[in-house]
């Protein structure tokens, strides 16, 4: 029997567990090292200023799911709150990003499992082997998503957890390695590179928080999703305070900031001077799960999107059906499709599958939160003067939400003065407007009303906007 419907069966565990484990991926792992090396020890500066502009988006974002939820999220509050032609585009684009990341997921984690563990297998057959896994993980069901998720997620924080502790203990001495109590940065400029580094480290730390909108999506398949999603965005505070800075400061105290080692693998690098054994082939399989859980995230998140989209009449109608466990299978299998597509890509071109998505998908986010700052500002603005309550509200609003808009839109200048970040900000920028431009022909003479509605959710229930 098919249906049109989404079922509500996250639980809020799962999505609580969801945003501690989901900006732990390879932008920590291994983009640590590189932020260290361009900004020093002052890459915590860069660290305390991308949380507090990750922080403010996503309580921003949680304000409108509680008042709102839909699993088409930003694209939708763009929608209600800049027109038919925002939502086109802003949910187009999260959706491409989400399926190319998706192909370069699978092909970094195929990398990994070729070059540590099993030279003789072919790259290409670990991604299909990855895509074939999750994709049928996804088919499953929502509550299997959740808790497939939910585990992966587990694993990643545990391994953080255990990283702080086995550091802390190198630290006082309590390991086989010799420890450098604060010799390490005694005597050092703590800002080697300056301002320029301190701003460069800020666009990697930036882009390593990637993903983490995803929660928006999921939050509209729980039973609660005021409860979950308040839940969930305290849970990404304490991931920043804790697991993204305290590892840092760590690291930054256990080995020199210079050493080049640190730079290429951070965790294994810091592991490796506790003179504990076995530390690569234990990093390694960390990595991996960390991007076969983005991986799987990315599959739900892309699948959600132009469920929802087709919905509001922006995607081929069939791609908004479900079966009778709310499963939407048309909308599952055209997301896995870039990355079935890549199986191809690693056997003819395995070189070049990295290089080739990151440049186009890289700063893709800084689309998506401008799109949900801007949201957010008229969509309060309306609820304000219309006397609509809401269940949760963004802190200090207004002042709050313009300054947040106004370091986005700083990063971006910064981004166009770095050689590397500026290639991938005119991709995305150049993509953005040709989908903005499709939208408006796509969307013409179509209401707001038009582009916002539908049943996604079943059962349907009253919304605050």
């Amino acid at each position: 029997m098919a249906t049109t419907q989404l079922q509500k069966r996250l639980k809020t565990r799962h999505l609580v567990m969801m945003s501690l484990g989901s900006a732990i991926g390879a932008g920590l792992f291994l983009g640590v090292g590189e932020g260290i090396a361009v900004a020093g020890p002052a890459i915590l500066l860069a660290y305390v200023a991308a949380g507090l502009i990750i922080i403010s988006v996503m309580r921003m974002l949680g304000e409108m799911v509680a008042a709102d939820p839909n699993p088409g999220a930003f694209s939708y509050y763009a929608g209600k709150a800049l027109g038919p032609a925002a939502a086109f585009a802003v949910g187009w684009l999260w959706w491409v990003q989400l399926c190319l990341v998706v192909a370069v997921e699978a092909t970094a984690a195929a990398q990994i499992m070729r070059s540590a563990f099993f030279p003789d297998v072919p790259q290409w057959i670990w991604v299909l082997a990855f895509m074939l896994i999750f994709t049928v993980i996804n088919l499953m069901g929502v509550g299997s998503f959740g808790e497939f998720e939910y585990w992966f997620s587990f694993i990643k924080v545990a391994f953080v957890i255990l990283f702080l502790i086995v550091v802390t203990a190198f630290l006082f001495g309590l390991t086989p390695g010799e420890s450098p109590g604060l010799s390490n940065v005694q005597g050092i400029d703590l800002a080697p590179s300056g301002i320029g580094g301190i701003g460069t480290g800020l666009l990697i730390v930036i882009f390593a928080f990637g993903g983490i909108e995803i929660l928006a999506v999921a939050a509209a398949e729980t039973a609660d999703p005021e409860t979950s999603i308040r839940k969930a965005i305290a849970g990404i505070v304490l991931r920043i305070l804790v697991f993204y800075m305290g590892s840092v400061t760590l690291m930054i105290l256990a080995v020199r900031w210079d050493n080049p080692d640190l730079a290429e693998n951070p965790f294994v690098t810091t592991l490796t001077t506790t003179g504990l054994p076995a530390v690569g082939a234990i990093m390694a399989i960390i990595i991996v799960v960390a991007l076969l859980s983005s991986l799987n995230a990315n599959v739900y998140g892309a699948s959600r999107m132009v469920f929802s989209l087709a919905h509001r009449g922006m995607a081929p109608a069939a791609t908004g059906r479900a079966n009778n466990r709310g499963v939407p299978i048309p909308a599952i299998m055209v997301s896995v499709l870039i990355g079935f597509a890549s199986v191809l890509v690693n056997a003819f071109n395995q070189d070049n599958v990295l290089f080739i998505g990151l440049n186009v998908v890289g700063s893709t986010l800084l689309v998506t939160w401008i799109a949900t700052v801007a949201s957010h500002i008229v969509l309060r603005h309306r609820a304000e003067r219309d006397g609509t309550p809401l269940p949760m509200k963004m802190w200090g609003y207004p002042v709050l939400s313009w300054l947040t808009a106004a370091a986005l839109l700083a990063v971006i200048v910064l981004g166009m003065f770095a050689p590397d970040t500026r290639t991938q900000m005119l991709w995305t920028f150049g993509i953005f407007a040709i989908v903005w431009l499709i939208g408006v022909i796509v969307t013409r003479g179509k209401s707001v009303e038009e582009v916002t509605g539908g049943d996604e959710l079943a059962p349907d229930e009253p919304h605050a906007w």
